[in-house]
């Protein structure tokens, strides 16, 4: 308030300068402006001056007192300033929009009529939000952008479209390789928040340049540059405006702008939507390790002493149980957990930051089926081994690396229940009833199907027969812990068949119609949907 009175007083004071220049009466001479002043109104302007100088010596004083006697509460307003993320934030706008157009009123209200969904964003954003406006302010670049996520991804670093967009800025596969963004067995940098951020930043950075407008801009981000562009050529050809709301765009980008307009506009007024933020701290929460080498992630967030899930959160570019074997070897870890894992890091050997089994080869074994075994790759099993080609000889050992805490299977899909009873509690038998499926009944006791298919020694694409007994584990993961697993809702295109869809999002054509209740017999008609449970880490080489 104190901001605020100050400002008041001056304004007021500088009103009535202009009121004191605009009173004083004047006759027109030859056309010249002549100030003419009778002896009454000098006598009035003189009293009325006298006030005028009394009310101003009175404003400048208070003016003074105030400063002299809350400068506390100054310090204290500038200190709030700088810890509060948000402010920060609004203070680093830079996308003109002098008024709200009726497209951003529409999202406005949906965003404003939903505070528990932008809290919920909120939350998911704390770890990211500091690391990103503090890139966007080293490119200069308009901090609305750092709430680009809110709308491609809510902030979820697994969000994973129909379309193959994945991470907190849904790149496609093409755009993310066009932007350095790897994607391979091991990683998908897609989903890495260090990489992509960067990779989003330059090229939102490039679609500004080559359109010189930040919503034309955001809209070529989310349809393509050829979209935009063709869309701005038509307009020409009409002789219509080539602004981003005069456009014929794509019904996905009509919405796209506006959406980010409208939540920068609720960020910046959430006193208006009466909508408490929760805050976030303007200090940074994370930090990036290089740790030198290859390492179990069981292992680095038991040194880091959190959870997997935690250390995942802030890793989810890694697909598998390990970190990349030929680099660049790195780690995000939270600030405050820093010493600790450096400590502990420094004092265990690269030797034993990943667990090996040996593996004594049988004949008519290939690297390709020991690989698939392992749940590994070729490329991994000649890395770890020195192997040039593909020729192996039985009796011979292979050096694997495997996921320490894995459950693992011999050949025949047999699995050790004691261990896995100690991870996932007690065992139920489930006596197979006409109608069940294994997707139905993965549902019922809240696993997921390759969980139930493997307990009981077989596939998804396994038939299930009345009468049948299935082992099922109590307390097992759930699908919806499973932060790789997602729900898709997939709308049938011409030319689709389910072994298209299967290859496309790497599940197998049984677990399709399982989901979607559909026969050997149904035929796909375009436009209609279907529901697919994906896991995002297997994605990256879909066709």
């Amino acid at each position: 308030m104190l901001k605020i009175n100050n400002y008041r007083t001056l304004f007021i004071a500088l009103l009535l300068l202009d009121i004191t220049a605009c009173t004083t009466p004047f006759t027109k001479v030859n056309d010249a402006s002549i100030a003419t002043e009778s002896e009454p109104t000098k006598q009035a302007s003189s009293v009325w001056q006298d006030a005028y100088g009394e009310a101003q010596q009175h404003d400048i004083n208070t003016l003074s007192a105030q400063l002299e006697s809350e400068p506390e509460a100054l310090e204290q307003a500038e200190a709030i300033d700088s810890t509060d993320l948000w402010q920060r934030i609004r203070k680093g706008y830079g996308i003109p929009y002098p008024q709200l157009h009726a497209e951003t009123k529409k999202q406005l209200k949906w965003f404003a009529d939903h505070p528990e969904y932008i809290n919920r964003v909120v939350e998911r954003a704390k770890p990211y939000l500091h690391y990103i406006v503090e890139e966007l302010e080293q490119r200069n670049m308009p901090l609305e952008i750092a709430l680009l996520p809110v709308v491609e991804s809510a902030f979820q670093p697994y969000a994973y479209s129909t379309g193959r967009a994945a991470g907190l800025w849904q790149f496609i596969p093409g755009t993310g390789l066009a932007y350095g963004l790897e994607q391979n067995w091991w990683y998908d940098g897609r989903r890495d928040v260090i990489e992509s951020t960067e990779a989003a930043i330059t090229y939102l950075d490039k679609l500004h340049n080559d359109f010189g407008d930040w919503p034309l801009a955001l809209a070529a981000y989310n349809c393509g540059g050829g979209t935009v562009r063709k869309a701005i050529r038509k307009n020409i050809e009409a002789g219509k405006d080539i602004d981003f709301w005069s456009l014929s765009l794509p019904r996905e980008t009509t919405a796209y702008v506006p959406k980010l307009l409208a939540i920068a506009h609720l960020i910046k007024h959430p006193e208006q939507y009466q909508l408490t933020l929760n805050p976030v701290d303007n200090t940074p929460f994370f930090t990036v390790v290089d740790i030198g080498s290859q390492i179990d992630l069981s292992l680095a967030a038991q040194l880091a002493e959190m959870s997997k899930d935690e250390l995942y959160q802030l890793n989810p570019g890694f697909n598998q149980w390990a970190t990349r074997p030929n680099g660049p070897h790195r780690l995000v870890i939270p600030l405050d957990k820093q010493a600790a894992f450096q400590q502990a890091l420094d004092a265990l050997p690269a030797s034993e930051r990943v667990q090996w089994t040996r593996h004594k080869i049988k004949s008519g074994e290939s690297l390709g089926g020991i690989a698939h075994h392992y749940k590994t790759t070729v490329t991994v099993l000649r890395e770890a081994n020195g192997i040039k080609g593909s020729n192996i000889r039985a009796g011979r050992h292979l050096l694997i690396p495997i996921d320490a805490t894995a459950v693992v299977k011999n050949h025949s899909a047999s699995v050790d229940q004691n261990l896995i009873a100690t991870q996932s509690g007690n065992k139920k038998i489930h006596t197979v009833k006409a109608g069940d499926t294994w997707w139905d009944l993965a549902n019922s006791y809240n696993v997921n199907v390759k969980q139930l298919t493997s307990w009981n020694g077989k596939t998804p694409q396994d038939g299930l027969s009345i009468g049948q007994k299935l082992e099922i584990w109590a307390q097992a993961k759930s699908k919806s812990q499973d932060k790789s697993l997602r729900t898709i809702n997939y709308k049938i295109r011409s030319g689709d068949s389910l072994w298209k869809i299967s290859r496309k999002f790497k599940v197998s054509v049984a677990e399709v119609r399982e989901w979607n209740g559909l026969s050997d017999r149904t035929l796909l008609k375009p436009g209609q949907n279907i529901t697919l449970y994906v896991d995002v880490t297997q994605q990256h080489g879909a066709i």
